[in-house]
């Protein structure tokens, strides 16, 4: 039997933080305690002291390019620079090559996931204008929900049929999961500016071409849906002070059936900073103003926003390079997200708890995550350590990502991530990730 003990940590679980050991064997937690002795001399002893010890991150939209887009990254990268952000368990999202829009191409990215993930692992299954029968098929017990583009983005995915997207919602019974933009509102946008620049519009265009009114008109489109339909909803990545009206804090988590999501980059950028950092910021939806992303902020901590997350989605730096209407949008993310967090934390944004649970138990609740996303006795060993007080910097040489850069690059980080845990085994520690693939499975208490 494999056994660790942490001690001395500063245990970080629903909504408090409390000084003690934890002590785990094999894959799961056995024990949380003011003191715990080792019961052996074979016991691998953590001294924690000083540090935070927080359930790992579950981030619930990663695109991590397998199969057939993998000279941008693959499942074994990403999964590796994940472990190293402290995140121990991604949903990775359907738009690969091909496309996961039938059980079969779906299983086949499940299999890859076992023999090369390093996190724990689910997968979206894609919804498509004519896929309803095999959406139908889904096992909500094995896969993590359903994904719907409702404004086109990398691989073009879009669900644009009202009737199809109308049979979807009333018929499934998967959290079905959103990307909210409309495609009429950006294509006008885009014609008005390509008129006037080409092909190489200014980037700082970007937020009005992909603008608030096609993120509001489609989410809100979105919702009025759900509601008709009784259809369990998650809304992807939210970028605008005026969609935030549309969710409501007044109810627990548990009873809601129409949940949000913000992530890192619209949380820590604004137009603002197309300026200097160009394409490498360029997402969809777009980055927004300083007053939407107060408005995100806002929202995040009164509970209208229930998740963070990171939409990590790597390219290549020749694709940035383009010119505007040819660069991808996306960016890699999961290695600096939860220490990007931690700054705001220092910045006296948000506390640790907070963090804790809008990046591990919350996931874990939205999509009944079987015995993941908090630190509790009985549940798996998904774990990180954090130091908040041991600054280092992001530079090539320490990004883990395959497509080798971050739009924090050159960034001093308060906070480190000293060890993860994924499944009681040590895969981090201190800028090392083990070769040992730890990752399993998830299941879904549905």
């Amino acid at each position: 039997m494999k056994s660790v003990l942490i001690k001395n940590a500063k245990i970080v679980n629903e909504g408090t933080i409390f000084e003690g050991d934890v002590l785990i064997e094999n894959e799961f937690i056995v024990e949380i305690a003011e003191t715990i002795s080792a019961k052996s001399s074979s016991t691998k002893i953590i001294n924690a002291e000083g540090s935070y010890l927080i359930p790992g991150a579950i981030d619930d939209q990663v695109h991590f390019r397998e199969p057939g887009l993998t000279h941008k990254g693959d499942i074994a990268s990403e999964s590796r620079a994940a472990v190293a952000g402290g995140i121990t368990s991604f949903i990775e999202m359907p738009n690969t090559n091909p496309q996961s829009t039938t059980i079969e191409l779906l299983e086949e990215k499940f299999k890859i996931a076992s023999e090369k993930s390093v996190a724990n692992y689910s997968f979206m299954f894609g919804g498509t204008n004519d896929n309803l029968e095999e959406i139908l098929k889904v096992n909500p017990k094995t896969v993590a929900g359903l994904k719907l583009f409702l404004g086109s983005s990398t691989g073009n995915m879009l669900v644009d049929n009202e009737e199809v997207l109308e049979k979807i919602f009333a018929s499934t019974p998967l959290l079905i999961a959103v990307h909210c933009e409309d495609e009429e509102t950006i294509k006008n946008n885009l014609a008005k500016y390509k008129e006037e620049y080409g092909d190489d519009i200014p980037m700082k265009f970007h937020h009005l071409i992909r603008s608030e009114e096609a993120c509001y008109i489609s989410s809100s489109k979105a919702i009025e849906l759900a509601k008709k339909t009784g259809a369990r909803l998650h809304v992807f990545h939210l970028s605008t002070a005026k969609e935030m009206k549309l969710f409501t804090n007044k109810i627990p988590l548990e009873e809601k059936k129409i949940t949000a999501e913000a992530c890192i980059h619209h949380l820590w950028f604004t137009n603002e900073d197309y300026d200097k950092k160009g394409t490498l910021i360029k997402w969809n939806p777009a980055v927004k103003t300083q007053a939407d992303k107060d408005a995100l902020w806002e929202a995040l901590l009164d509970d209208r926003i229930d998740v963070i997350a990171t939409d990590h989605a790597p390219h290549t730096l020749e694709e940035k390079k383009n010119p505007y209407t040819s660069a991808p949008s996306g960016g890699p993310l999961v290695q600096h997200a939860v220490v990007a967090m931690f700054e705001a934390f220092h910045q006296g944004k948000i506390s640790v708890e907070k963090i804790v649970e809008k990046m591990a138990h919350n996931p874990a609740k939205i999509f009944k995550i079987e015995k993941r996303g908090f630190i509790k006795e009985g549940y798996y060993a998904d774990l990180a350590i954090v130091n908040a007080g041991l600054p280092w910097s992001v530079k090539k040489e320490n990004i883990l990502y395959k497509c080798g850069w971050s739009p924090f690059e050159g960034f001093t980080f308060k906070s480190r991530i000293t060890h993860t845990f994924v499944n009681g085994e040590l895969v981090y520690n201190n800028f090392k990730v083990k070769d040992v693939r730890a990752g399993m499975r998830l299941e879904f208490d549905r």
